[in-house]
């Protein structure tokens, strides 16, 4: 299918796909938004999935191998009461509880983030485009061993016709309408991030009067 013909991505569509977000995985991230970033922004999508009502799929891989640990503490708190599927398989979807946990979301449209960009999410991104899911990719959520490696899984997806997007994207997509009914969680999620992104970096604009309600939001 086309980009073209995807058309805006509605709420009750989609479900949140996570995975890989474990420790060692963050750790060897040097693509261009870094691993504090990528766990904010991983969080930020959490939160958006919670707050819409989205299902979640979350994922690790070699934990019970014994080579790798758990998905990453701050990441499990915003996902309270999801099942962790772990699994031996590069692709995701070649592991069948994870495969058969997404296709009971009876969501056709997946929003995927994976560590890293090269491996866990492509396979698992162009894997569900063939099984004939629509694929959303978050490109600030997700991180590469090098430069060159996630550039190159960018353009694989790409030419695979999976979409990309960012986390913020994400969460302004599905909520759509200040005056809807998702608008009120929706001022929830987005005046976190306007909280929490300024201390981490400068290169996520957050205006003055942004950052002032955002404050006298948190402060209700």
């Amino acid at each position: 299918m086309a980009t073209k013909d995807l058309g805006v991505w509605k709420a009750e569509d989609c479900a949140l796909v996570l995975i890989d977000y474990q420790n060692e995985m963050f750790e060897v991230i040097r693509s261009e938004t870094n691993a504090d970033m990528v766990e904010l922004n991983v969080r930020l999508l959490a939160k958006t999935a919670k707050a819409f009502g989205l299902p979640i799929v979350l994922s690790t891989v070699g934990v019970g191998y014994g080579f790798n640990g758990p998905t990453l503490p701050s990441i499990l708190a915003e996902l309270d009461g999801i099942e962790v599927i772990d699994r031996g398989s590069m692709n995701a979807f070649e592991d069948a509880p994870f495969s058969e946990a997404v296709r009971a979301t009876d969501r056709k449209r997946l929003i995927i983030g994976g560590l890293h960009t090269e491996i866990c999410l492509t396979f698992a991104s162009v894997q569900a485009l063939k099984d004939g899911y629509d694929v959303q990719y978050v490109t600030d959520a997700v991180g590469g061993r090098s430069q060159v490696a996630h550039r190159t899984a960018i353009d694989r997806l790409a030419h695979a016709g999976a979409v990309p997007t960012t986390a913020l994207a994400v969460t302004t997509e599905l909520f759509r309408d200040w005056a809807g009914p998702l608008a009120a969680p929706a001022l929830d999620v987005i005046y976190w991030y306007f909280t929490e992104a300024p201390k981490m970096t400068d290169l996520v604009g957050v205006a003055e009067a942004e950052k002032k309600a955002a404050a006298a939001h948190g402060a209700q």
